[in-house]
């Protein structure tokens, strides 16, 4: 039920550092953190040999089952019950930029002993409340891998988990008292190691405005598998027996800090945008005409001949010719505004003509005829207006 319960407040811990970017690490980084050790109850076995050899020397001659019976006796089931601890540790890694690390870590793990039994060959069985601690220290090679779920999976969230595991080597340290009864006191203490290897899961979150700094939550699960020997057990009114503990598993919650050394620069902001180049405005020149006449004057030809010059300076990609008269004609009634319009024409026929003598390609000159549409001064019907009589020159 404990398992679960800091399993529980682990995950909802976890949840508030959901709004980091995802990082993968490529090169040196280390890495510090510590938490909470939670140690399972420790089973062990005891062996007396004084109770042993007092029992073989009380029974005098002994055959094989008598013998059997007296191991029995002296050999003892042992229970050494943890309560809550804490655990700190060290790394160095490389990144390999693919989400694959490699790292060393040196490890501490600190434990309360609370409770201790033992139930011996001969039925009897001693328990009581401990006083003192049970330590372990030693080092891991861990191999681990960043999962990053953009790439794999498409999903853009601001978080990356990693997965590992390890191998090295841990000492166990043990100092503990129990009193049993008035006159038995029972004493452990004692170092030895033996292989470990451990299981990491976790995830990692970048910390705003610091390159390279992220803060990690994880959930560590260290085993021993060897059986190896805890010094001795000392009893008051009695003697020494060894002690040897079963396979031994540790439960860590952890919170870290992680700093890579060769963190990616933040990207740069994008360029501004540039707005295209506004379109060249499309120059105009005008040539004006005399009442019911399409004959340039020179005063015209100047002017289509500057046209001409300017449409070989200006990126031209087409020369607009449009005629225009005034609302008189020389026909008056229904054929005047027919008469116009053919006017009209002519005059930017005339005006298309000289910019082909000025060396203007024919091909790229368009011409129309507009006759009273578009006055440029608008003005009461029968009016002659000089203004209106008129050739636009427009270089688009």
């Amino acid at each position: 039920m404990r398992l679960r319960m800091v399993l529980l407040a682990t995950a909802l811990g976890a949840a508030p550092f959901a709004t980091a970017m995802a990082t993968t690490i490529t090169g040196p980084y280390v890495d510090i953190g510590g938490g909470y050790d939670l140690t399972q109850t420790q089973h062990a076995h005891g062996f007396d040999r004084n109770q042993y050899e007092n029992n073989m020397k009380t029974d005098g001659y002994l055959d094989a089952s008598d013998n059997a019976r007296l191991l029995k006796e002296a050999h003892s089931r042992e229970r050494m019950e943890h309560g809550d601890g804490w655990t700190g540790f060290a790394t160095f890694g490389w990144g390999f930029g693919n989400g694959l690390r490699a790292e060393i870590e040196g490890d501490y793990n600190w434990s309360a002993l609370t409770g201790y039994r033992d139930s011996t060959g001969d039925g009897r069985h001693q328990n009581g409340k401990t006083s003192g601690s049970d330590r372990s220290y030693g080092g891991f090679v861990n191999v681990l891998y960043d999962i990053d779920l953009k790439r794999l999976f498409n999903i853009d969230v601001p978080v990356t988990p990693f997965v590992g595991v390890g191998a090295g080597y841990l000492w166990q340290n043990v100092d503990a008292s129990t009193p049993v009864t008035g006159n038995l006191n029972v004493r452990q203490n004692g170092t030895n190691g033996s292989f470990a290897y451990q299981g990491i899961v976790g995830a990692a979150y970048d910390i705003p405005g610091v390159p390279g700094l992220q803060m990690t939550t994880e959930y560590r699960m260290i085993g021993q598998v060897e059986s190896f020997a805890m010094g001795n057990i000392s009893q008051t009114g009695g003697g020494d027996r060894t002690l040897s503990y079963d396979h031994r598993f540790n439960h860590q919650f952890i919170v870290g800090v992680r700093y890579a050394f060769n963190h990616a620069p933040p990207p740069p902001p994008p360029a501004p945008a540039v707005a295209p180049p506004a379109p060249t405005a499309a120059r105009t020149y005008l040539v004006f005409f005399d009442w019911d006449g399409a004959a340039l004057t020179d005063r015209a030809r100047g002017i289509v001949a500057e046209a001409a010059q300017a449409s070989t300076h200006v990126q031209t990609t087409r020369i607009e010719v449009n005629g225009y008269t005034d609302n008189t004609s020389a026909h008056p009634g229904p054929r005047g505004e027919k008469y116009n319009l053919g006017l009209s024409l002519r005059r930017a026929d005339s005006v298309k003509a000289e910019l082909i003598r000025d060396g203007v390609p024919a091909s790229g000159i368009d011409i129309h005829g507009y006759g009273e549409a578009h006055p440029l001064v608008v003005t009461q019907p029968d009016t002659r207006e000089p203004q209106n009589r008129r050739v636009e020159i427009i270089l688009h």
